[in-house]
């Protein structure tokens, strides 16, 4: 079993602040950037497969990135049982390219502002399945009423201006949930994985097997990602560094935290992600609606960990 030497600085109250607060700023800026790269390579809301080849081409290199570095860093990379090997293709396989076939078509049928709010409730999802798998992860009165308060403002966001209809379909914000349920599972599975494998070189994997599965059925079913400028390369690479570093750093976290005491800083991707997206991408960030629904969103995943004291790492 691989084990870290540095066992604590992981679950440093300081540590985990900044770490998670840099992956949630990551994360966050993801959105303006795949629809910014939507329009800078020319891929229509319809296409669905250069939407693929987009994604596959980012987390593909991505994880041969980050796997450049464990190399570098003396790491091994392929010494595993084919057991390991099946659980990291089967990672691979759901927290990338099942995940973000769902993530990427949702976003583009959905507004950058309203798909950063509605993927917070990944992190209500990664609260009621760790009561099913850790025994120190129970729910409570108070993740109970934060999932209920959560689930509130996902539903508000989805309203209309003047509430008499529901904003909302199966292809936009409805994948956009189900990404979210998907990412949570992966990586509740990833946590497991990473106490024996690196978790640097588990990420690398995963990414690099999800992006080249993404990027095959994204050419097989006819898609291109062409129009490659100074403007749309250095989005792209920008896309790929933020993956390699996001993944990453939160693979360790997990790692060495308990499930909860980690997602309780998911409530900044929303706020970044809104922020970026009104910032850079021109929506309208100042309706009542999307305000109440942060507000609302926020404050469920408060709640959900508001018995967390300390940061305690995982048995």
């Amino acid at each position: 079993m691989v084990t870290s030497t540095t066992p604590n600085i992981f679950t440093r109250r300081q540590t985990v602040f900044v770490l998670a607060t840099l992956c949630c700023l990551l994360w966050g800026s993801a959105y303006p950037a795949i629809k910014n790269g939507y329009e800078l390579f020319h891929i229509a809301a319809g296409d669905t497969p250069s939407k693929l080849v987009f994604a596959g081409y980012r987390f593909f290199f991505a994880g041969l990135v980050l796997l450049a570095i464990a190399a570098v860093g003396g790491k091994p990379l392929v010494s595993f049982d084919r057991r390991t090997w099946g659980q990291i293709t089967v990672l691979g396989f759901v927290q990338t390219t099942l995940q973000y076939v769902f993530f990427y078509i949702g976003l583009a049928h959905a507004t950058g502002v309203k798909s950063s709010i509605m993927n917070a409730t990944g992190t209500f999802f990664s609260v009621l399945l760790a009561h099913f798998i850790y025994k120190n992860d129970r729910l409570s009165f108070n993740k109970v009423l934060g999932c209920l308060v959560g689930f509130a403002g996902v539903m508000v966001v989805n309203f209309s201006a003047g509430l008499l209809t529901f904003d909302f379909t199966l292809l936009g914000e409805g994948f956009v949930v189900i990404a979210a349920f998907v990412l949570s599972a992966g990586s509740i599975y990833g946590k497991k994985i990473s106490q024996k494998v690196d978790s640097v070189v588990l990420t690398g994997w995963q990414l690099a097997i999800g992006g080249l599965v993404l990027t095959v059925a994204g050419f097989a079913t006819g898609g291109a990602v062409t129009d490659f400028t100074l403007k749309s390369t250095a989005l792209l690479l920008y896309l790929i560094a933020l993956s390699s570093a996001a993944f990453a750093l939160w693979t360790i976290l997990l790692k060495h935290n308990r499930v909860s005491t980690v997602t309780v800083f998911n409530f900044m991707i929303p706020v970044f992600g809104t922020l970026l997206s009104a910032l850079f991408l021109g929506e309208s960030f100042l309706e009542w609606k999307n305000a109440a629904a942060l507000v609302l969103v926020c404050l469920g995943i408060w709640l959900v960990t508001k018995e967390e004291k300390t940061v305690i790492p995982a048995p």
